[in-house]
């Protein structure tokens, strides 16, 4: 089993004047560490952790655990809400890096049998 990296950009939703800012996102998965999360890393950000299974649902229907809520977002992309004592940080995704990302994590957490 082995550890997924993969890099994406983003919208990161704001409502100031200047609107959506693009950003680059880590979208991380160590099945070692634990095989149920994953985590999203954003600039200047800590690292979110959180259920795969959240990231999953979210694409077809809203869904939510504690301080995150992800949906989606026509039928294109998916937004990824992270809540903290600070505000909420809204993130707008292209659903296909989200999952091509769960693609990824499902490969590197099947054992390879010989």
């Amino acid at each position: 089993m082995s550890a997924v990296e993969q890099y994406a950009r983003a919208h990161l939703v704001t409502d100031s004047e200047s609107g959506h800012r693009t950003i680059p996102v880590a979208l991380r998965y160590d099945p070692e560490a634990d095989p149920r999360s994953v985590r999203i890393g954003l600039p200047g950000s800590h690292e979110w952790t959180f259920a795969r299974d959240l990231l999953e649902r979210g694409l077809r229907a809203p869904a939510t655990s504690g301080d995150i809520h992800v949906w989606p977002c026509g039928r294109v992309q998916a937004v990824v809400e992270f809540h903290t004592a600070k505000g909420v940080t809204v993130v707008q995704f292209d659903s296909s890096a989200l999952i091509r990302f769960l693609r990824r994590t499902y490969t590197a957490a099947t054992p390879v049998t010989h």
